[in-house]
């Protein structure tokens, strides 16, 4: 499962970095120190990701490398690290529309989305009810106050963008995700039928990987967002994840491409669609034939 320790990878990578500059000059971790004014284990822990780099840091580094030049890069990408990690404590204390808000100019600015989802079908295509069910989830788990129907009326008006000219949305879901229940069996129902109408716009490309597909080089991954192929956006258990470094962002890139080969497109979706919306139906049409149960 993703967590936090994304954060500590990135640590890592800039350690390397840092590392692998320290060796080009063949300064040992307690030389390095030594220049630097420091304890002779910080450099140890910068390099194995244990302790974050400050920006002084990075610059007190390249200085004892004598490469001053090379303290930009490592800067930009510590900034990157820094801003990465956002609590859903934090980002949702002024509430669930405050959260929702927060997004709307990076939505507004970006032309190419791109986005997989293992768990929940993606904002732009949920109905109300579905988005309704899923923020009044949220807000109960995380004990949030009760502001889920103006929550629910800025992720609507967020729609907006998918009839918006030269926006496109290239969406990749598990057929899972359509099986995967959100409140009532007729939510669900009303949820695949937006679906449906949403796959045949101009602005969207909607691919769904089959439940039988060979997952030996792609398995299912934590839902993301890529804006721009500059920016994924990823959704922890506890955190949001934001990511910028071109190197990271390109992973995402590449396991998108692996996971859009998977998917059906086209009509075999829209059957995959329309096979869950039956069996909704059929489910639901059981229940309200049995009626209550008796106790």
């Amino acid at each position: 499962m993703p967590t936090s320790s994304r954060v500590r990878e990135a640590r890592l990578a800039l350690g390397q970095r840092l590392r692998a500059l320290r060796q080009k000059h063949d300064l040992t971790s307690r030389e390095l120190a030594r220049l630097c004014g420091w304890h002779e284990s910080k450099c140890s822990r910068i390099e194995n990701g244990h302790t974050a780099a400050s920006l002084a840091d990075i610059r007190a580094w390249a200085q004892a490398c004598g490469e001053d030049a090379a303290a930009a890069e490592l800067i930009d990408i510590a900034r990157g690290i820094d801003g990465m990690y956002v609590e859903w404590r934090a980002m949702e204390r002024a509430g669930l529309k405050g959260a929702q808000e927060s997004v709307l100019p990076l939505w507004e600015q970006t032309r190419r989305f791109k986005a997989y989802a293992q768990n929940l079908i993606p904002g732009p295509l949920q109905s109300r009810a579905y988005t309704q069910a899923v923020l009044s989830g949220i807000r109960e788990r995380r004990g949030l106050p009760d502001d889920v129907e103006a929550a629910v009326v800025t992720r609507m008006d967020k729609q907006k963008v998918l009839s918006e000219r030269g926006k496109q949305f290239e969406i990749v879901l598990e057929e899972a995700v359509l099986y995967r229940r959100v409140g009532p069996q007729e939510v669900m129902i009303e949820q695949l039928s937006r679906l449906l109408e949403a796959s045949v716009l101009p602005s969207v490309s909607l691919g769904i990987i089959p439940m039988n597909a060979s997952r030996s080089l792609m398995p299912p991954v934590e839902d993301f967002w890529v804006f721009d192929d500059r920016q994924v956006n990823v959704e922890l258990v506890s955190a949001f994840l934001t990511i910028r470094h071109g190197s990271e962002v390109r992973r995402y890139l590449d396991d998108f491409a692996r996971l859009t080969e998977l998917a059906y497109r086209g009509g075999p979706a829209l059957t995959l669609i329309a096979a869950a919306i039956n069996s909704y139906a059929r489910s639901h049409g059981e229940s309200r034939r049995a009626g209550p149960v008796d106790e």
